[in-house]
């Protein structure tokens, strides 16, 4: 099947023309005056307003706020081995992080959660205070 082979399920409706005299009257049934009386009547779209009002309203603004992702040491100590680097690219290579709308995140949150006895170089992490000590005891490397 081809475009020019498809062909409309119903029958076209003709429109119906109004205030063309009759037995409607000079108004045709429309009312008196008003917008929706005139010929060609396009109604004004409320939405638009609205948006247009939008921006002046207190606290708006159009960053998009990125969520931390979060991860555990004990989560760390689990799927990875000794002295491999830990990037957000390599926790989703390893299935602790998701990919949110589409991309890896880029802020990963480490928390001192379990322990942690490996040496592991870090790169592109935010970490807790506790999770930055327990990870310096073991004699990683934060870069």
């Amino acid at each position: 099947m081809q475009l020019h082979q498809l062909k409309p399920v119903h029958k076209t409706k003709e429109k119906k023309r109004v205030g063309r005299g009759g037995k409607r009257g000079t108004y045709s049934g429309r009312g008196v005056k008003g917008q929706k009386s005139r010929a060609g009547r396009k109604l004004k779209p409320i939405i638009r307003e609205i948006l247009k009002k939008y921006p002046k309203l207190r606290g708006y603004s159009f960053k998009s706020k990125q969520e931390k992702v979060i991860v555990n040491l004990k989560d760390l100590e689990r799927k990875f081995k000794e002295g491999e680097k830990v990037t957000p690219e390599t926790l989703f290579e390893r299935g602790l992080i998701e990919k949110i709308s589409g991309k890896i995140p880029k802020i990963v949150k480490i928390l001192a959660q379990g322990e942690l006895k490996k040496k592991l170089i870090f790169e592109r992490c935010q970490f807790s205070k506790k999770a930055k000590e327990m990870i310096q005891k073991t004699g990683s490397k934060i870069l």
